[in-house]
């Protein structure tokens, strides 16, 4: 019997009980009206007598105390570990989406020689996440041992991702065994193992010693595939393949945790070398076996990525690089930098529908830009000594902002999209965020804290709250930066330069160098004198009314809106599974009708319109896309009727009203593109590798 037909059920057996329950509370409210009215003669006769037994009473009583905090994890110091730990991950329980670790750890001379507490640590503060993303929840199955004995471990209670052992006297080794709980559909989180792909990413499945900076801590790792699969990462075997087990050479800890693992079934690899014989890779894994038809055109403009990226910089930080991509619908997306690779998937027509998914083609120039802006210079403050220290992100509109500049350039450059797509991807940027209504009270390096504050969390009002505007926004500073910099010294001068002097230094040095805001002050004057500290601080710092649209009016160009989306946007529309009605009614419809976002202060909602809705049906006929803009059309005229949407909150539904006579509005660049052409234009000549064939 359903519910709601149990509930009526029940109601005639329940009206007795009902009464008889009124009855017996009615008696309690007399008694004790009865008895409070006692205790008010009394205070009334006796109310020195009684207070000073009251306030007796209560000074009689201690106040609580705050328990004292427990030993505080080791802090880490540079220097060396003694030994090499050995790990051992098992990725083939494709079924149960289940990843298995051993892990071997010899223990420092002084543990072996006193025994006592040993603290292994579960790394938390992930470099490129800029918060505690570690995922700690998903751990299971934890047991150590030793010489054949288990050994108890307890779990910090304010460090929680840390483990204490109490090791005994003469113990030389620690054996660990435990589990990753992985995700089994995108309910549980991002999905890492499917039955074709899988992506190890060591700072998931691996503990550490606590006490010790990660660079100063060796790791031997292995891996188990399954049967006949291949793998891309930046790690290096050490010896031949036996069977589906991989080891890999030895590294240090910083190293391990930035060198994750694409595996799959259907997996090819493409090679992007330049004539400086520095190895690059093109790593693909995809859903499908089609899915991996690139052809020699499509190669080539990632080959000349490379060779563009390496123009820009005019250095590298690696000793080989290797992209992982993965074309999937499976897979959790991901879009992750390391120092000599890169986690990245895209739509399964990355290749087959080329014409069609361009919007997505940014993502390797972004994560590639990142191996000189985010892992070589770094923000001071985002460099820590381990992957338990908390990390602040003052300088994330450098570290991500100027890589979402690069990202696009490079892409254009390269040939990965075409200079007025690119254009009208800025023209989308500059509407987005000139419509944050969040910029009114929020200035944009306050948005720096958003990964820790919400860790990409789902927003109800996201264009008032603002969400990591560092990236986009900070994009437009750059742009506004580099404009500047070609106008005073009459195109001389640009970004590029800043690009070569500031994440060109050491060439081939892995070493990471950091920086604070005077440093980057610093290098911009020395390429083009200006008080670029007021400049910065202006567009970082301050509130301000509108996003900087300077870098466009430098270039003769300026924000206009049609009624005919872009081809940038009915791309990223596509891939995206959205439809776009932003710049009109003030909403994106995402699948099945549900509303993706509504921005604050839009039509919709001084309408009342949320999030999450579902749109029903547009002036009483069911929803679509195609209908919903003829009706905004219809709406233009300013004798037109209200466009009324019918819309499902839960189980609920209610009608509003929208008066609206703007029509269709989506964002372009008009005027004239020859600065921002030359800002896309590639530098140099082709790469002489660029011809390379498969």
């Amino acid at each position: 019997m359903k519910p709601l037909l149990m509930t009526i059920a029940r109601m005639g057996s329940h009206h007795r009980e009902t009464h008889l329950n009124m009855s017996l509370r009615t008696h309690f409210l007399s008694s004790a009206m009865r008895v409070c009215a006692g205790m008010l003669v009394m205070a009334a006769v006796a109310p020195h007598g009684l207070s000073k037994a009251y306030a007796a009473d209560v000074s009689a009583q201690s106040q609580p105390e705050p328990l004292p905090l427990p030993p505080s994890v080791p802090t880490p110091q540079d220097v060396p570990y003694g030994g090499t730990i050995s790990l051992k991950v098992d990725a083939a329980d494709l079924a149960r989406h289940i990843l298995s670790m051993q892990e071997t750890i010899p223990l420092p001379a002084n543990v072996v020689e006193k025994g006592g507490n040993f603290t292994l640590l579960y790394p938390m503060w992930l470099p490129g996440n800029h918060s505690p993303t570690g995922t700690i929840d998903q751990l299971g199955g934890l047991k150590i041992q030793a010489g054949g004995k288990q050994i108890p471990w307890v779990r910090d209670t304010v460090s929680v991702s840390a483990f204490h052992v109490q090791v005994p006297k003469g113990t030389h080794q620690l054996e660990v065994s435990y589990q990753l709980l992985t995700p089994v559909s995108p309910k549980e989180g991002r999905v890492v193992m499917t039955d074709v792909m899988v992506n190890v990413q060591w700072s998931a499945v691996s503990l550490y010693p606590a006490g010790y900076f990660t660079r100063q801590i060796q790791f031997k790792p292995q891996v188990v595939f399954p049967a006949g699969w291949s793998y891309g990462t930046a790690l290096r075997a050490d010896g031949a393949q036996s069977g589906n087990t991989v080891t890999f050479k030895p590294v240090s800890f910083n190293v391990l945790e930035d060198s994750p693992i694409f595996s799959g079934k259907y997996f090819r690899k493409f090679d992007l070398t330049q004539d400086d014989k520095v190895p690059v890779t093109l790593n693909v894994m995809a859903d499908r076996p089609e899915d991996l038809a690139a052809t020699d055109e499509q190669i080539k403009a990632h080959r000349e990525l490379v060779h563009q990226a390496n123009l820009l910089f005019g250095s590298h930080h690696y000793d080989h690089y290797d992209f992982l991509l993965a074309l999937t619908d499976k897979l959790g997306g991901i879009g992750l930098e390391h120092h000599q690779s890169s986690e990245n998937s895209g739509p399964r027509g990355y290749f087959t529908h080329w014409d069609k998914t361009f919007a997505a083609r940014d993502l390797l120039a972004h994560e590639f830009t990142h191996s000189w802006n985010g892992k070589y210079r770094r923000p001071a403050d985002l460099w820590a000594a381990n992957f338990n220290t908390p990390q602040r992100g003052s300088g994330l509109w450098v570290y991500e902002g100027q890589t979402q500049y690069w990202g696009y350039v490079l892409a254009a450059r390269a040939g990965l999209m075409t200079a007025p797509q690119v254009e009208d991807a800025l023209a989308e940027v500059a509407a987005v965020y000139d419509g944050r209504q969040g910029r009114t009270w929020r200035p944009l390096i306050d948005t720096t804290n958003d990964p820790i504050i919400s860790q990409r969390a789902p927003q109800s009002w996201r264009s008032w709250s603002r969400s990591e505007d560092y990236y986009s926004e900070g994009q437009l500073i750059w742009l506004d930066v580099d404009t500047l910099i070609r106008k005073l010294s009459d195109n001389k001068k640009s970004l590029n330069d800043f690009a070569s002097t500031f994440f060109g230094t050491h060439n081939g040095s892995f070493v990471t160098s950091t920086y604070q805001f005077d440093d980057v002050v610093q290098a911009l004057n020395a390429v083009q004198p200006y008080d670029w500290a007021t400049f910065l601080h202006q567009r970082v710092y301050d509130i301000r009314d509108h996003a900087p649209f300077d870098g466009f009016t430098r270039t003769g160009t300026r924000l206009v809106f049609t009624e005919k989306p872009s081809d940038y946007i009915t791309s990223y529309s596509t891939l995206r599974h959205v439809t776009d009605f932003l710049f009109s009614l003030g909403f994106s419809v995402g699948k099945k009708g549900v509303l993706a976002e509504v921005l604050w202060g839009s039509p919709a909602w001084q309408a009342g319109v949320t999030r999450d809705q579902e749109l029903v049906a547009v002036n009483g006929q069911a929803y679509d896309a195609d209908d919903l803009k003829d009706v905004i059309t219809a709406a233009k005229s300013k004798d037109g009727a209200p466009i009324s949407l019918l819309l499902r909150d839960g189980d609920s539904f209610h009608t509003v009203s929208i008066t609206y006579h703007g029509g269709l509005r989506y964002p372009h660049l008009d005027g004239k593109m020859d600065g921002l052409a030359a800002i896309l234009a590639p530098v140099g000549g082709q790469s002489s590798a660029a011809d390379h064939k498969e």
